[in-house]
């Protein structure tokens, strides 16, 4: 009895420890398989986890509304008679946007997404897009009435941007883009205050 109990005893211990080593490889490999297919497909997933659609849009979008803010910016800044308050006020537009535009290109780029905003011209870029006849009156506009028609056309253009900018910081993925239509809302909704009281000194 003593020694088929032994042998039991036995079976049973090294039953024990080959289920253990089994379940200790299956468990060692449970483990190390996520963590190599994680390896192998973080970085294609971190990328594409980095921006949405609402990323895409933003970008496309605003860069042709920016270039056409740069674009009035340099009318205004080519003319005669213009008020300081509103040469000081384009300078500081061109200077801010153009790097934007730089750098919204740079990601679309990054992102694989179509950066051909030409191609896009019929396109709705958003509310305060000037259309032809605007800026063909801006482009025409001297003196006093230059400045005015400027400001008028800069506060709609921005109110416009202001928009497209929030719904990029309400549903946006990428940190960078968010961050820029943040600033882009502050900065341009400051602006627009600084418009209403140039027109009001005018």
């Amino acid at each position: 009895m003593k020694m088929r109990t032994a042998a039991t005893a036995a079976l049973a211990l090294a039953t024990a420890l080959t289920l253990a080593g089994c379940a200790g490889e299956t468990t060692s490999d449970s483990g190390s398989m996520p963590g190599m297919d994680h390896g192998s497909s973080s970085s294609p997933s971190a990328v594409m986890a980095d921006f949405n659609d609402a990323d895409v849009t933003f970008a496309q979008m605003m860069i042709p509304h920016h270039q056409q803010a740069v674009e009035m910016a340099d009318m205004i800044l080519a003319k005669d008679g213009i008020d300081e308050g509103v040469v000081t006020l384009a300078e500081e537009i061109k200077a801010a946007q153009q790097p934007e535009i730089e750098q919204l290109q740079g990601w679309l780029e990054e992102w694989g997404a179509d950066s051909d905003t030409e191609s896009m011209d019929g396109m709705d870029h958003g509310g305060g897009m000037m259309s032809d006849e605007d800026m063909q009156s801006l482009d025409a506009a001297t003196g006093a009435d230059a400045s005015r028609l400027f400001l008028e056309q800069m506060t709609m253009h921005h109110e416009g941007a202001v928009t497209m900018a929030q719904d990029e910081v309400d549903n946006g993925q990428n940190a960078d883009a968010v961050a820029l239509a943040q600033t882009i809302v502050e900065t341009q909704t400051a602006e627009i205050a600084t418009m209403q009281e140039l027109l009001a000194q005018l």
